[in-house]
């Protein structure tokens, strides 16, 4: 189990031993963060390094999952059928190959020696015979690695093809995009601090960062929360510059009605109110995650009320039309956000898409009843397939026609492609007339 082996993490056979584990069974269909939860390692004060090497090496594998699994495939000579085990520590050991944080000769012998710990003791010359084998003809593999779009651009081939019909002029950028690290930024919170002031305050405790928002302020690098001067105190929360431009696009004025329907974990609704003095019901169909909605809306000194319902359900959760605002963040393949959760590309099928999608247009179709006349509707997803976004809206339309489709108020595009600065996302205003 991950947890045992995750005691003793200093020594990178250990590290690697535990990220195999996890590893497979991402590429046996179960997500990483959910196992990433339930590992238990010790209190000790190396716990946080040891935290930190093994999810290097969980998320950077899964990162080059259709690389490393394509190496694997044209160095293994081995008959039958592979041990999904032993494959993963391959995949970790090239990852940390070419991570460059460890000597080579370093991670082959390390890598043989985590074969004990994995229970695969006798895959221990193979082991070494496909690393040794990677350092010997890397150079020779790469036009064979650049002739596999899966290997190269490190998506399944489905993704890969629906990314390029979306996005024709720009779909490599997002899919390299896609297998980088993410950006951490903040958003302000402007009822306490100003952004200038709070990002002084952060380079006094030597956190640089700049200005990339009204509000939203880019790291130069990660920092765990918890090393955030006036994170706890609610100075600022965590979260995407791009995701920072949906209260902008509601138009809110004080005293209006405004509906947060998919709220969960809360980053939005808190935006909405810190930045006007609205009247906000925030929704979300788990109870475990409207508590999260409280939990970060009371750090922040916000209020609203947090009901667990079905959105799509407006019968039951709402007494007809009457919100002026209505932000519909609706869940989704989350493709524009690949690079937080890398093994979801490899856990994602088509039938999923189709899937939100569906549950989409039931969303809308909902919310619309629940929108007053003259109000706005903003429909926000965090995917780059057109199936989710342009197709949703434009089935709504044709059913709808009574629907007006709203210029953004920033002037910007429907879509924010993932870059450097933040996640990609999709955005649609609607309009019913009064």
């Amino acid at each position: 189990m991950p947890s045992r082996l995750a005691r003793a993490l200093a020594p990178l056979a250990e590290a690697l031993a535990a990220a195999a584990v996890l590893v497979a069974r991402v590429a046996a269909g179960r997500s990483l963060s959910a196992q990433w939860e339930r590992i238990a390692l010790d209190g000790t004060e190396s716990a946080p390094a040891a935290r930190g090497a093994l999810a290097d090496l969980c998320y950077g594998t899964l990162r080059r999952y259709g690389r490393s699994r394509a190496i694997v495939a044209a160095l293994s000579r081995r008959a039958g059928a592979a041990d999904p085990l032993v494959e993963a520590l391959l995949w970790c050991a090239l990852y940390a190959i070419d991570s460059g944080r460890y000597a080579d000769y370093t991670v082959v012998d390390q890598a043989a020696r985590a074969c004990a710990s994995i229970q695969r003791l006798g895959a221990k010359g193979y082991v070494n015979a496909v690393l040794r084998g990677y350092l010997r003809m890397g150079p020779a593999l790469a036009a064979r690695l650049a002739a596999d779009p899966v290997a190269k651009f490190q998506h399944p081939d489905w993704w890969i093809e629906r990314v390029r019909a979306a996005h024709p002029a720009q779909w490599q950028q997002v899919l390299t995009a896609g297998n980088t690290h993410p950006p951490m930024c903040l958003r302000v919170n402007t009822r306490r601090i100003s952004a200038d002031a709070c990002a002084a305050q952060l380079a006094a405790d030597g956190i640089r960062t700049r200005c990339i928002g009204p509000s939203a302020l880019l790291l130069e690098k990660p920092v765990p929360v918890d090393r955030l001067p006036g994170f706890a105190s609610g100075l600022f929360s965590v979260q995407d510059a791009g995701a920072q431009r949906a209260a902008g696009l509601l138009d809110l004025h004080a005293g209006q009605l405004v509906l947060d329907a998919c709220a969960a974990p809360g980053g939005k609704s808190a935006h909405i109110l810190e930045s006007a003095d609205v009247s906000l019901t925030a929704l979300d169909i788990d109870a475990a995650r409207c508590a999260e909605v409280s939990r970060n809306l009371a750090r922040l000194g916000l209020a609203a009320a947090v009901r667990v319902a079905d959105c799509s359900s407006a019968d039951v959760w709402s007494n007809g039309p009457g919100y002026d605002r209505i932000l519909a963040d609706v869940p989704c393949s989350a493709s524009g956000v690949a690079r937080r959760h890398p093994d979801m590309k490899w856990l994602r099928r088509v039938a999923d898409i189709e899937a939100f999608a569906r549950r989409q247009a039931l969303i809308v179709d909902a919310l619309w009843r629940a929108l007053a006349a003259g109000g706005k509707l903003l429909y926000v997803t965090c995917s780059v397939f057109a199936e989710e976004n342009e197709a949703v809206i434009d089935a709504f339309a044709a059913r709808a026609p009574d629907v007006r489709r709203a210029r953004l108020a920033d002037g910007g595009p429907a879509h924010l492609l993932p870059c450097a600065e933040h996640d990609g996302f999709y955005f649609a205003l609607l309009e019913k007339p009064a």
